[in-house]
């Protein structure tokens, strides 16, 4: 579809216009994906590119993820993902996956899933867009190892609507081996005055003529860089010890935290960051019971104001579509019809949602009689 420069602009800073057009596949939903090819991006992370159910184009932001679910040895596994394609091409999804020691998920993804095989997905969800900060004139994009996910869908989106942005982007990595869309970051900076890359590796490996820096991220090494990092807006991604590091580092350099941006992933796991669990006053600890009533389904459970309305559920035998249980991930939004709930979450829903009457489930606990959407 053809969107005009002014539109386009339009679009990339505002996050409705990102869903005027395509299906809107709502983050609660599960869908089916098809596999339609699988791209070998280094040694050990491939990229794998999914058709949606009948083949519909799909509404997301950049930087948003999805909830994909896997039959592993016997057991449902879920993990979440970013999608790494941009919403400009919407009829394709693409998840690019490290393969981790261990990884229930990023192994099996990585030895079983081929063109033409399924999986089964919730839809995109997340707050870790470009669209949080409307209207800045000027970025910085840090990531580390599969980090650079998130950040590279906000870059493909935004020269494929030619706004051609004055975007910094630094990604550190293992060794030259190791940096994921190395050469497509390369063409694309030649397509995209705007764009400048840097690329930092903690050691050379077996590329012996690598003429690149060599070491962590630092304050002066950033300073030569990117002089001008403080009057930027900030989106970070990578292992929570390294967005920890650049956050302290921008921190030291005077950079507004407001203006700063994290994704909530722990990607050296590839799941959803384990955050403190939502804690309950005094008045949440009473042994006070609720009715829940779900509006489609018709079933009914009861449960303490103890409880989180997602735990209840779970023991009730009702299946409510989760992953994180953390409030962050989304997946388990629900809109509350009659009742009320206190819910402390961890930046898995946004405010106009909270507005419009969507809890995520999974960190809300009653303070009456519910009736769910569901």
């Amino acid at each position: 579809m053809f969107v005009p420069a002014l539109q386009a602009e339009d679009r990339f800073s505002n996050p409705s216009t990102w869903e005027s057009g395509g299906k809107l596949w709502a983050s609660g939903e599960e869908q089916i994906l098809t596999c339609a090819r699988v791209v070998d991006e280094t040694h050990d992370v491939k990229s794998f590119e999914f058709r949606v159910g009948d083949g519909s184009p799909v509404r997301f932001e950049p930087g948003q993820f999805m909830t994909v679910t896997a039959n592993v040895q016997g057991q449902r596994v879920q993990r979440c993902y970013t999608i790494s394609s941009p919403p400009t091409r919407p009829y394709l999804l693409s998840i690019t996956v490290k393969r981790v020691p261990g990884g229930a998920m990023s192994n099996w993804l990585h030895d079983n899933l081929k063109a033409g095989g399924q999986l089964r997905a919730y839809g995109p969800s997340g707050s870790f867009t470009p669209t949080s900060a409307p209207g800045a004139a000027k970025s910085l994009y840090l990531s580390a190892g599969s980090g650079v996910t998130p950040l590279m869908s906000m870059t493909r989106a935004g020269i494929d609507l030619g706004l051609d942005r004055d975007i910094v982007f630094v990604h550190s990595a293992r060794t030259p081996a190791d940096i994921v869309f190395r050469k497509e970051l390369e063409r694309l900076v030649a397509l995209s005055p705007g764009l400048r890359t840097f690329f930092l590796c903690e050691g050379i490996g077996g590329e012996t003529d690598w003429s690149g820096p060599t070491g962590r991220l630092s304050l002066p090494l950033l300073s030569e860089w990117v002089p001008d990092y403080a009057e930027r807006e900030v989106f970070t991604c990578g292992p929570r010890g390294y967005m920890s590091a650049v956050r302290t580092l921008l921190s030291e350099g005077g950079h507004d935290p407001a203006r700063y941006h994290q994704e909530s992933f722990d990607i050296s796991a590839g799941t959803v960051a384990e955050a403190a669990a939502p804690k309950c006053d005094a008045s949440q600890t009473s042994q006070e019971t609720f009715t829940v009533k779900l509006s489609r389904s018709q079933k009914t459970f009861t449960m303490t104001a103890s409880e989180t309305v997602l735990a209840a559920a779970k023991k009730a035998g009702v299946p409510i579509p989760s992953s994180c249980s953390q409030g962050i991930c989304g997946t388990c939004k629900t809109k509350v019809i009659e009742g009320e709930v206190e819910m402390k979450h961890n930046g898995g829903i946004r405010d106009r949602e909270i507005q419009k009457g969507f809890r995520l489930l999974c960190c809300s606990r009653p303070t009456s009689d519910l009736v769910l959407e569901l």
